[in-house]
């Protein structure tokens, strides 16, 4: 990817985070973009905050878009971490319901959040610079 098309899908990728807040009734006011991560064209992780001063980590990308207070994670790392846990945790019972999309959802988490993990995990993408 270009320059150009990297900064455009991290653009886009904004407009997808606030858009998928507003679904679940959230309008943001600001992104910190200092504390916010990118990792083209995988995952954008953001840190927004809404109008009535409640912040949120959003993940969106290549991947189920998903929200948590950013009281679940001090920083984008461990933000990271936290997506993965949760989405091996709904897999979990999403695997009980014994119902074939849910079962497909399921392990589609499961993959994502392994890949997660696995960035998490990776020392090379959080060395300061």
């Amino acid at each position: 990817m270009t320059e150009a098309q990297q900064q455009q899908w991290i653009k886009t990728q904004y407009q997808v985070a606030t858009k998928y807040l507003a679904e679940k009734g959230v309008v943001t006011q600001s992104v910190q973009v200092d504390e916010s991560r990118y990792l083209v064209p995988i995952l954008a992780l953001w840190k927004l905050t809404s109008i009535d001063g409640n912040k949120f980590w959003v993940l969106c990308g290549d991947l189920p878009s998903d929200h948590s207070g950013v009281d679940v994670a001090p920083n984008a790392r461990e933000a990271l971490r936290h997506f993965s846990l949760k989405w091996q945790m709904q897999a979990e019972n999403l695997l009980q319901a014994k119902n074939e999309e849910q079962n497909k959802f399921a392990h589609l988490l499961i993959g994502r959040a392994d890949g997660l993990y696995k960035l998490f995990n990776d020392e090379s993408l959080w060395q300061s610079k």
